[in-house]
């Protein structure tokens, strides 16, 4: 098993995803990915609020978030399923959050009239922000990537907004240090692309961001799994066993999550449709994992307590 190491530069970063991208990085199962992400403003954020220099790559016209990749993992097949395990996730020392209605941010009337742009000091050994507005708020710091996704098999550009089966802008806040992504692969070579750093979010990152920011360091263990069959991507968590629902709305995000949800208890417990829908009533946790990327998000959690007293 090796360590491969990527830095953000115009060479390894991009805005879309697409499967002719040539991967700027090859890697073995089992192998880990250490590397560094922009900001999801390409270091605009970064410059307007704290007077920093200019990110690694420069935005495009249509490009969305900036991406690290395409990695190519050797024998992944279109029908496997690749695991990403995120081994550890440090941010950078400052992040941004934005709120208003600029780009449809208002969201069922949560947000104000006007747009704020929120600054954000990280103290990561202390694990907490400290908005840089003068607002006097201090929050607790949980790190994730928003972006963690595959290429579609689909032709042509794909923007990086929307979340799909093979992953991608999934904003899903379970997805911290110690969690294991299962997305499936379309494409030979699943390729890869990861980034959209996340400080800190709540369930439905209502505002549509995050407290985003650049990642100082990320490890990602990556794993072909043939064999198995997921309607979308599934993730084991610190929290729980975690099923991502997608759709246009939340009606349809909502079923997506539970027949998945269903599934996974069926196949874990032996039990018949009518049986797993009952004691999923019980034990399994709807949460709105965003509101923000157009394609919204439901996940079901079951927590690693209800797993180990369901199987007794």
């Amino acid at each position: 098993m090796s360590v491969h190491t990527l830095e953000p530069s115009p060479d390894t970063v991009h805005g879309c995803f697409d499967n002719t991208l040539p991967p700027v990085l090859t890697v073995d199962s089992g192998d880990t990915i250490r590397c560094a992400t922009m900001d999801g403003s390409w270091g605009e954020a970064g410059a307007r609020l704290f007077g920093l220099p200019p990110g690694a790559a420069k935005r495009g016209a249509d490009d969305g978030h900036p991406l690290l990749g395409p990695v190519f993992v050797r024998d992944a097949r279109p029908g496997d399923v690749l695991e990403v395990t995120v081994v550890s996730v440090r941010p950078g020392s400052w992040g941004w959050t934005a709120a208003g209605p600029r780009e449809g941010r208002l969201r069922r009337g949560v947000s104000g009239d006007e747009e704020i742009l929120v600054g954000w000091h990280l103290d990561v050994a202390r694990g907490q922000a400290h908005d840089a507005n003068g607002l006097g708020v201090t929050v607790p710091l949980a790190p994730f990537l928003g972006v963690i996704g595959t290429a579609p098999a689909a032709p042509g550009r794909h923007a990086t907004r929307y979340p799909r089966r093979v992953g991608g802008n999934l904003d899903c806040r379970e997805l911290v240090a110690g969690s294991t992504l299962l997305l499936p692969v379309e494409v030979a070579g699943a390729l890869l692309s990861v980034g959209d750093g996340h400080a800190a979010q709540g369930d439905g990152e209502l505002s549509s961001t995050a407290l985003e920011c650049p990642m100082a360091e990320v490890e990602l263990t990556v794993r072909v799994r043939e064999g198995l069959e997921l309607a979308g991507p599934q993730a084991r968590t610190p929290a729980g066993r975690v099923v991502l629902g997608l759709g246009a709305d939340l009606d349809e995000a909502t079923e997506m999550a539970v027949e998945g949800a269903l599934a996974y208890l069926r196949a874990e417990l032996g039990l018949d449709r009518s049986a797993a829908v009952a004691v999923a009533s019980l034990v399994v946790n709807l949460r709105i994992t965003q509101i923000a990327n157009g394609t919204v998000g439901v996940h079901a959690l079951i927590t690693h307590e209800a797993l180990t007293t369901l199987r007794g």
